[in-house]
């Protein structure tokens, strides 16, 4: 047993890309209104680590570089 669970979801490249970037933006704004309310407080600290979780989410899915397997 690895251990190794693989890929959550699969996505073509350009899919990805596009929703790569837009996790990304979505991350540091949660992170940006995390500061924004307070960083030493519950709700900016919540805020924060929402943001760097969101942020981060791309990391389970994998881009799928198969673009035609049938010739």
């Amino acid at each position: 047993m690895t251990g190794h669970l693989g890929p959550l979801v699969t996505l073509r490249p350009r899919t990805y890309r596009w929703v790569d970037r837009a996790t990304k933006l979505a991350g540091v704004a949660l992170v940006a209104v995390g500061l924004e309310v307070g960083g030493a407080t519950t709700a900016g600290l919540a805020f924060a680590c929402l943001g760097a979780a969101v942020g981060l989410a791309t990391v389970c899915i994998d881009a799928d570089d198969h673009r035609h397997d049938n010739p």
